[in-house]
C-alpha cells in the first residue's frame, strides 16, 4: 500500500472538470485514466482527486444520494499556499478557468490569508496561507 489519499467526486462533465483542474495546477494522474474517471495529483504529498460520472459515483456509495454541490457542503477542501501572492494566483486560476470565488482573497484573524471558490460542479475549495509565526498563541 503507497498510503496515498483519495478525494472521490462525482462531476456532471469530467471533459469540463478535466480541464478546469489542469488550468489551476493540478496534475493528470495518468497511472488512473480511464473513459469514466479523470484522475488528477493535488500538491506533492499523495493526494489524489479522483472525479467519476454521476451514474458511477453512485455505485460507490451504495445508492445513497449526490449532494447537490451547488447548494449544499458536506466537505470543503483546503490547500495550503506558501504565501499570500500564491493565494492571489489560485484565486485568478480558478475564476480563468471557470470557477466561482465565495470568498475573495483575504486576511482573518492577522495571521492567514486565504479564498474560497467552487469548481464548475459547485465543490467548495479553500486556498490558505498561514503565518504560524503571527499564530495567536
Amino acid at each position: 500500500m503507497e498510503n496515498e489519499f483519495w478525494i472521490n467526486l462525482s462531476s456532471k462533465d469530467l471533459k469540463k472538470a478535466k480541464e478546469f483542474f489542469v488550468q489551476i495546477g493540478f496534475v493528470l494522474n495518468e497511472r488512473h485514466s480511464a473513459p469514466h474517471m479523470v484522475s488528477l495529483l493535488v500538491g506533492n504529498k499523495k493526494v489524489v482527486l479522483n472525479l467519476f460520472t454521476e451514474n458511477l459515483f453512485q455505485g460507490f456509495i451504495g445508492g445513497h444520494p449526490i449532494t447537490k454541490a451547488a447548494e449544499s457542503n458536506e466537505v470543503l477542501f483546503s490547500i495550503s499556499a506558501d504565501s499570500p501572492a500564491a493565494v492571489d494566483a489560485m484565486a485568478k486560476k480558478a475564476v480563468d478557468a471557470g470557477g466561482t470565488l465565495y470568498g475573495k482573497p483575504g486576511y482573518k484573524d492577522g495571521w492567514m490569508y486565504g479564498c474560497g471558490f467552487a469548481d464548475l460542479d459547485g465543490h467548495r475549495w479553500n486556498i490558505l496561507f498561514m503565518d504560524m509565526s503571527k499564530m495567536p498563541q
